[in-house]
């Protein structure tokens, strides 16, 4: 494998997988926390631990930002931009396709390559099979840095808008956030009548949702969602929550799609 230069900023629980499977894959890392003292086994393995935002980039040839929020990776590396100017940086931290499109812009003026980035994994999963990462920006760009993050996940481009990467990574984590908020509501509701909770979890509900969850990326039969016999159905589980004395926050999910059965009733 060609070893390369790549430096990561942020030592977070994600940050430390990242830098922890570059290291496994032989390259040059080096690392760079705001608050110090969090190397820990990464530089016994290794990395290299930067005193500066401005060491670190000048260190390798690809930074990979993956801090707090967008504000926190501006006020990163605002004042180390110009060692950015000619390089390449990778931004994996989580925000908005606005964000990442205005932080494009801003790098862009300064000369950076930048390609946006949405990691589809939890730390753990980082350089297993299942995790990937979506990235946006410069299909030659992406072409020509993939290989170097390849082991990190599956590298998956979406596209040339910057912002893409995060509208996908942010309406895929909706997605998964509606599938919790639907089980913490079904055992709510199960524990709230004095049902078994673990029977029920483990014999209905998660082969129900096995069973279901193919056939929410499938083309539907109109006469199997009738939405008038399904917004019925969810008032009806609306109501037998509010009996049960589920708290009614944890019935969102169900108000939302009541909410889309009602607008496709007209």
């Amino acid at each position: 494998m060609n070893t390369q230069r790549i430096s990561v900023l942020g030592l977070g629980s994600m940050g430390r997988a990242l830098a922890s499977t570059l290291l496994k894959a032989g390259h040059e890392v080096t690392i760079w926390n705001r608050t110090p003292g969090k190397a820990g086994d990464l530089s016994a393995r290794g990395a290299r631990e930067a005193s500066s935002v401005e060491e670190a980039i000048k260190a390798s040839d690809l930074t990979i930002t993956c801090l707090l929020d967008d504000a926190s990776v501006r006020e990163t590396l605002r004042p180390a931009i110009g060692k950015l100017t000619g390089r390449t940086l990778v931004n994996l931290t989580s925000g908005s396709a606005r964000q990442a499109r205005d932080l494009a812009g801003w790098l862009e003026k300064n000369e950076v390559r930048f390609l946006a980035g949405g990691i589809m994994a939890v730390p753990p999963a980082i350089g297993t099979d299942g995790a990937f990462i979506l990235y946006s920006g410069p299909r030659d760009l992406f072409d020509r840095v993939a290989p170097a993050l390849a082991p990190l996940a599956r590298p998956h481009w979406v596209g040339e808008d910057p912002g893409f990467a995060a509208l996908y990574d942010m309406a895929a984590l909706s997605g998964m956030y509606g599938m919790i908020a639907g089980v913490s509501h079904a055992v709510a509701l199960v524990q709230a009548d004095g049902g078994d909770v673990e029977t029920f979890t483990s014999e209905v509900l998660r082969p129900w949702m096995e069973q279901m969850l193919p056939l929410m990326f499938a083309d539907t039969d109109p006469d199997q969602s009738n939405p008038e016999m399904q917004a019925t159905g969810l008032e009806t589980m609306i109501s037998a929550s509010d009996e049960a004395g589920v708290p009614g926050d944890l019935t969102g999910h169900l108000r939302a799609s009541l909410w889309q059965m009602r607008r496709a009733v007209g």
